[in-house]
């Protein structure tokens, strides 16, 4: 085998800005409403179990 590198997977490491933004949006998307139905989750579980 040579050191041919066009065989190696691609570096994630080397993301360019506009790939960290589109991760940043997508981890937004998701975090943000899963956050909400977390805190609402635990606020109604308090209300169920002390009266």
């Amino acid at each position: 085998m040579t050191g041919d590198s066009s065989t190696s997977p691609p570096d994630a490491g080397g993301a360019g800005p506009a790939r960290r933004g589109l991760i940043a949006f997508a981890w937004l998307w998701v975090g943000v409403p899963l956050a909400y139905g977390l805190y609402e989750l635990v606020r109604k579980a308090t209300q169920l179990f002390t009266g």
